[in-house]
């Protein structure tokens, strides 16, 4: 079977469809992989076949960092995607023809490659590495991460506030998608969120049960497997060995998002606790300031080493290191800074294995003592690993992926 996968130019979507990826050659797959320029040599190192999407796509900047709000924030996101899109489409409708492809592995962020996907014919998945705005009277509506809340007065609270919330975003996808990109991919309108995320015939959904809200409504399309844990293979520094009081680590995000002032908050709340700081900086992020004595600050450390000695991850909201944190048994403090990262917040929190701290409270003294808080939820950090590792991984997805191909 030839298999093409199409990503966003975005490390956190493309790392954990890795796995997918590496788990489809293995069986003997042949995969061709298009994703962002500065990874294609690392996806060629492990011996993939990948190539670089079109400079174009990269060149949209996502800028929702500088809006003001949650729903101004995702507002902006949606249409950067949309511009995206615009250029996925050709690009994606010549893939196809030239690679003939026997299955389509779409990020679900990519929607003018899923839009084209749909209307190939041909058997597609959507990759879906956020919590899914899919919209349920059992869940608060998608976007500020609103508490979950349950029994009737729960279920009409979000029903009331879901054309509020997530038709502000609806409104502002519905017509750049439906009056551009689809009619140019060949592919019939969307006509609201729901729509929008059950249309591939199956959605891969790298998180677990465990870590989601519940809700009596999932489509059958949706295939939870867990997350998906990789990162570049690397040496861990010398450094790490030497440390020996408990470790935290602070992650920022992998794309920019202006996010080092929650770094500077954990360097200077906890210079004088009785802990090493491990801070990884990857998405161009800075901080004013010389890191404190018991501080290293990296571009980049591999985190699983890390994780394996932490007591606490603190964490800007992102899926990926949020998730990669707990299915390491380490609990969380999560501040949110933007995108999905509210949702996701919300969920760590209800788990009982993370402390929710707002951007707006962000602050030394009060980032000391979110992760205080935290090193009190390693048995809940624990069980939820657990919950997770009994998920069924990239091998679940390969499975699901080959019987939708053969159907």
């Amino acid at each position: 079977m030839k298999v093409l996968c199409y990503t966003s130019p975005a490390r956190g979507h493309l790392f954990p469809t890795v796995p997918i990826l590496l788990e489809l050659r293995g069986r003997g797959h042949d995969v061709v992989v298009w994703t962002l320029r500065a990874e294609v040599a690392r996806l060629r190192d492990l011996g993939l076949r990948a190539e670089a999407i079109s400079p174009e796509i990269e060149a949209v900047e996502m800028d929702d960092y500088r809006a003001r709000g949650s729903q101004a924030g995702l507002r902006r996101a949606v249409l950067a995607f949309a511009r995206r899109a615009r250029i996925e489409v050709p690009e994606v409708q010549r893939l196809i023809a030239e690679e003939q492809p026997d299955l389509l592995l779409v990020d679900a962020n990519t929607w003018g490659a899923a839009a084209v996907a749909e209307a190939s014919g041909l058997p597609w998945a959507s990759l879906q590495h956020f919590p899914t705005p899919l919209p349920s009277t059992d869940v608060p509506p998608f976007g500020p991460g609103l508490r979950p809340l349950n029994g009737p007065l729960g279920r009409m609270r979000n029903r009331l506030l879901r054309p509020v919330v997530l038709g502000v975003v609806e409104r502002a996808f519905l017509p750049p998608l439906n009056d551009v990109v689809r009619p140019l991919a060949g592919a019939s309108p969307i006509r609201d969120a729901r729509d929008l995320y059950t249309r591939a015939p199956l959605t891969i959904y790298p998180t677990s049960r465990a870590f989601e809200y519940p809700r009596t409504d999932w489509p059958d399309s949706f295939c939870f497997v867990g997350p998906l844990v990789w990162e570049p293979p690397a040496a861990p520094p010398a450094w790490l060995e030497e440390l020996r009081r408990p470790v935290v680590l602070v992650t920022t995000s992998s794309e920019f998002q202006d996010d080092g002032a929650l770094v500077e908050a954990a360097l200077a709340g906890l210079a004088r606790e009785d802990l090493d700081v491990v801070a990884t900086m990857p998405g161009g992020a800075t901080t004013g300031g010389t890191a404190p004595a018991n501080a290293h600050v990296e571009t980049f450390v591999p985190h699983s080493p890390v994780l394996a000695r932490a007591e606490v991850a603190v964490t800007h909201g992102g899926m990926g290191a949020t998730q990669k944190a707990l299915a390491a048994g380490v609990p969380v403090v999560v501040v949110p800074w933007g995108r999905d990262q509210a949702e996701v917040a919300r969920r760590a929190e209800a788990t009982g294995a993370g402390v929710l701290l707002p951007q707006r409270r962000l602050s030394p003294t009060a980032l000391r003592d979110a992760v205080r808080r935290a090193r009190g939820l390693r048995p809940a950090a624990a069980a939820l690993a657990a919950a997770m590792a009994a998920d069924g991984g990239a091998p679940l997805a390969v499975d699901r992926s080959e019987s939708l191909a053969r159907q």
